[in-house]
């Protein structure tokens, strides 16, 4: 322990991510942009274009979220789980 952290408090902490930090950082950004882009072209789509279109919008945002919650749900867990 060459950092001055006992090993209770390494124990305590859990493996690592195996992913870069730039890449843990930007994927977290990159969806909410997408929700936000898709939650948009959505409602624009179904006002002034095509439902069909709207609907295309509509499941890329579903995706996006349900990506997110996912997400949100794992690193919950992995936090949890002692």
């Amino acid at each position: 322990m060459t950092n001055g952290t006992s090993n209770k408090e390494h124990i305590m902490t859990g493996p690592q991510q195996t992913l870069p930090s730039s890449q843990r950082d930007l994927k977290r950004p990159l969806l909410w942009l997408l929700l936000m882009i898709s939650a948009v072209g959505n409602v624009v789509a179904n006002t002034y274009v095509n439902g069909f279109v709207g609907a295309g919008f509509g499941l890329a945002a579903m995706g996006c979220a349900a990506a997110l919650i996912s997400r949100h749900r794992k690193g919950r867990r992995d936090v949890t789980r002692p």
